[in-house]
């Protein structure tokens, strides 16, 4: 008897003869595209090898210079806020950002931060249009920009589905990059549950097509001259992809993954492969649950992985940068002016108080203490998280250091050694924040005050660094890399930790009765 009561089931192999033929046909527009970028690029073939695409490039470039940064950062915000992605998709403008990069003419790492910021901004928009018009607005006058109800309902299906792996992953699908922010605006969501998601998802986006078009513009005539070898590896490139997509639909029906097993366990070669994806497998829906908003858990460790992503882009731009000129940037030389004009006798002597609090003489016993009370109460996660962040942060710091060589501002108003770049003060000072978090979240959630106790470990933080920057000991540049670094060190501990207790409940859980799996 059928789930529809009175319909007759059909025979096993009629059905997966209807399945086949569906699949093939859903499978068939695809192949079409195939067949004419192939041609496109075989036709090409022998077009190219008369064309000098590098010194065309770097004529566009030239011309484009710093407006690139207004370009790729116009395309980036528009495509989701005004959803021009519907029409002009936004990758083919960053793309070109990231091979006028490749020439020189623009820095890389900024080309990536602006696309980033404007993407974030731009999807941030739509969010906010999606929770203030509704649906109905947008399908009353999407058809202007080619939205009709079929299509935004199947964004509305990915995104009911799939959380927030759709603002993540869907940021690389061209329709669903267009609508989820405005889907998930409309459908209730919160901003503060969307916004880590956002990161994530435009970071990668960002990172992953400036760099194509920045080391695609190096090396342009060398791949006129092996077009035809490019075609090949473009067609099985396009194969494999092709191969993972109906795979993926295949054993995404349980009747399906229920025969592949039943398979794999009558050969004993492939046993051990079923023995490892059972190992596999806890972790691994862990990592796609924690990217699904609703859930407390996923949302802290999506969170965690925002905040090491920006913190890790922010240390990395400013090594990139002060390694090619030492200097002070403009945002040096504007806080340098700013604290000039603030600079009396009674708050030097602040600052010089304020600015021991960040100081390995203060923090590294501080930790020590924490971690041992820690380890008291048995909180043996939160105490090793603190012990590998510091000792992260301690060397980090050093290696820095070392590799830029920054000198220091000149006319200090207090004695300090070594390079300036990144500022240890600011980084040791990021435990203010984390034991603020810990506290108020993990050791006692709920507990009284604890916005206001989180405040202030910030501002402690931001006291510290910004005491650097007026006793002139360093550059913005540097506290601003410090704080990166000290938020980047604390939030990977943070979601490793998270990963690893995940994994010892899990085996707990599956230990058979009478069995320790301590």
């Amino acid at each position: 008897m059928s789930a529809n009561g009175g319909e007759r089931p059909r025979p096993d192999g009629a059905e997966g003869a209807s399945a086949g033929g569906e699949e093939r046909r859903s499978h068939l527009p695809l192949l079409i595209v195939v067949a004419i970028v192939v041609g496109v690029l075989v036709a090409l073939n022998s077009v190219l090898p008369n064309i000098d695409l590098q010194k065309a490039l770097r004529d566009v470039s030239s011309k484009l210079g710093g407006f690139t940064y207004v370009l790729v950062g116009l395309a980036a915000f528009i495509e989701t806020a005004a959803f021009v992605g519907l029409v002009l998709p936004g990758e083919t403008v960053v793309l070109l950002g990231g091979a006028v990069a490749g020439q020189g003419e623009t820095s890389l790492v900024l080309t990536i931060g602006v696309v980033w910021g404007a993407a974030l901004a731009g999807d941030s928009v739509s969010f906010l249009l999606g929770r203030r018009l509704g649906r109905e607005f947008l399908l009353r006058h999407g058809p202007k920009l080619r939205i009709t109800r079929e299509r935004f309902a199947r964004v509305e299906d990915y995104f009911s589905r799939h959380g927030g792996k759709t603002i993540v992953i869907g940021r690389f699908i061209g329709l669903v990059r267009a609508l989820a922010p405005f889907a998930a605006g409309s459908s209730g969501m919160r901003y503060r549950y969307y916004l880590p998601f956002s990161v994530l998802g435009t970071g990668l986006w960002a990172a992953a097509f400036v760099l194509v078009g920045y080391f695609a513009s190096q090396s342009l005539d060398a791949a006129a001259r092996t077009a035809g070898r490019g075609t090949l590896l473009f067609g099985i490139a396009v194969g494999v992809i092709v191969a993972i997509v109906v795979a993926v639909r295949f054993l995404r029906r349980p009747e399906n993954r229920r025969r592949l097993v039943a398979g794999m366990e009558r050969r004993a070669m492939l046993r051990p492969l079923l023995a490892a994806g059972r190992r596999v497998a806890p972790p691994a829906r862990f990592v796609w649950a924690r990217v699904t908003p609703g859930r407390p858990l996923g949302l802290e460790f999506t969170t965690l992985l925002a905040i090491f992503a920006v913190s890790l882009y922010v240390v990395t731009a400013y090594a990139v940068i002060v390694s090619g000129n030492p200097g002070p940037t403009a945002g040096d030389r504007t806080a340098f002016d700013i604290a000039t004009h603030l600079q009396v006798s009674w708050l030097t002597d602040a600052a010089k108080i304020v600015t021991t609090v960040g100081s390995a003489a203060v923090n590294l016993p501080l930790a020590l203490v924490v971690a041992v009370a820690l380890a008291v109460r048995r909180r043996w996660a939160e105490a090793a998280v603190l012990v590998a962040a510091v000792a992260i942060i301690y060397v980090g710091v050093g290696e820095l250091k070392n590799a830029t060589a920054r000198p220091r501002p000149s006319a200090p108003l207090a004695s300090a050694s070594g390079s300036a770049f990144p500022s240890g003060h600011a980084a040791h000072a990021m435990i203010f924040p984390w034991l603020a978090l810990t506290l108020t979240v993990r050791l006692r959630p709920g507990m009284a005050g604890s916005s206001a106790l989180l405040a202030f470990g910030i501002a402690v933080a931001v006291l510290v660094g910004l005491s650097r920057v007026y006793l002139r000991v360093h550059y913005m540049s540097d506290v601003s890399a410090g704080w990166a670094l000290g938020a980047a060190a604390f939030a990977a501990c943070g979601a490793v930790a998270m990963l690893v207790i995940h994994m010892r409940q899990n085996g707990s859980r599956d230990a058979p009765p009478g069995r320790s799996r301590d």
